[in-house]
């Protein structure tokens, strides 16, 4: 069977960053599928499961809601190494493209305060699978560590 490219990236030198995981046409349409590494894999510590549901549903929430890039928001879900997220977008775009979205989806996770969207019994099917302070912790390192100090390194998968 055929690896899949996901699967040829080297997760021993990946840094947290904002990478281009892939690019699909549909129609006319391009998809970009980000991968947005929060955590160094194999290096550091996953999520817990809490906090990175709770990221879903308010970064999830504030994309499809944002006054510029609503429109282009396909899809936002953890990943299943709980080492990040995947944010689906319609156009052909670049990590640069999107850092400064990211800075302000991170910060506005990292300054929450009240409900979690969609954390009821009729809205999600593990509503009580979530970690607020949990998450504004881990939003407010990604912010502060990498968004705020992206480099190159932090923008292109590892040769």
């Amino acid at each position: 069977m055929k690896t899949i490219p996901s699967f040829t990236i080297d997760h021993i030198r990946l840094l947290r960053g904002i990478y281009v995981s892939r690019k699909d046409q549909i129609g006319n349409d391009t998809v970009t599928t980000f991968d947005i590494r929060m955590k160094e894999p194999n290096r550091e510590p996953a999520f817990g499961q809490g906090a990175l549901h709770t990221i879903e549903h308010l970064a999830a929430t504030f994309l499809r809601n944002h006054p510029v890039w609503a429109d282009q928001i396909v899809y936002w879900g953890p990943m299943g190494c709980l080492t990040g997220n995947y944010l689906l977008m319609k156009g052909d775009l670049e990590s640069k493209d999107i850092v400064e979205l990211m800075k302000e989806t991170f910060r506005f996770i990292a300054e929450y305060e009240g409900e979690i969207p969609g954390a009821a019994p009729k809205d999600c099917g593990n509503y009580l699978l979530q970690d607020l302070p949990m998450a504004k912790w881990e939003a407010s390192k990604y912010l502060h560590e990498v968004l705020e100090n992206i480099t190159e390194a932090n923008l292109v998968y590892p040769n």
